[in-house]
């Protein structure tokens, strides 16, 4: 049976995967804590939620050069630079690091930016947003000291 605890769930993953300031793992350790749903089901709601946002960052970055030069464009053409040199200087693989605060957002942005192929983008960012719901799954219950 659905439950709405899924989609409040999947909603705060989608978000806080987005360049919004959302959290989702208030949520999830809250709906693990009362332990109505199954373990599994809410690791991965919160992880294709999770994933899609970054995908959402993906599609954002493949066309942001199209307003790169406007007066209202939010990030200044250095800081844009800035991060594709350091995504060209350690490549797909710092999208393990997706899942971290601060930097995994625009990491995100930049690998569209950069012309990840969409195909090692999906995989690398499930890998690293799954494993860090299951870590958390662990922590919330005990599983992991």
């Amino acid at each position: 049976m659905f439950s709405s605890a899924y989609l409040i769930l999947f909603l705060a993953a989608f978000g806080a995967a987005t360049l919004l300031p959302l959290q989702s793992e208030a949520v999830l350790v809250s709906l693990l804590a009362l332990g109505e749903q199954p373990v599994w089901v809410l690791v991965a709601v919160a992880s294709a939620g999770n994933v899609l946002g970054s995908w959402v960052n993906w599609l954002l970055g493949r066309y942001i050069e199209h307003w790169r030069h406007k007066s209202w464009f939010p990030v200044s053409e250095d800081q844009l630079e800035r991060a594709q040199r350091a995504y060209h200087r350690y490549g797909r693989w710092s999208l393990l690091l997706s899942w971290t605060p601060i930097i995994g957002d625009p990491l995100t942005l930049v690998a569209g930016v950069m012309r990840e192929p969409l195909w090692s983008f999906m995989l690398i960012v499930s890998i690293a947003k799954t494993a860090r719901y299951v870590v958390l799954a662990a922590v919330t219950l005990g599983i992991i000291r």
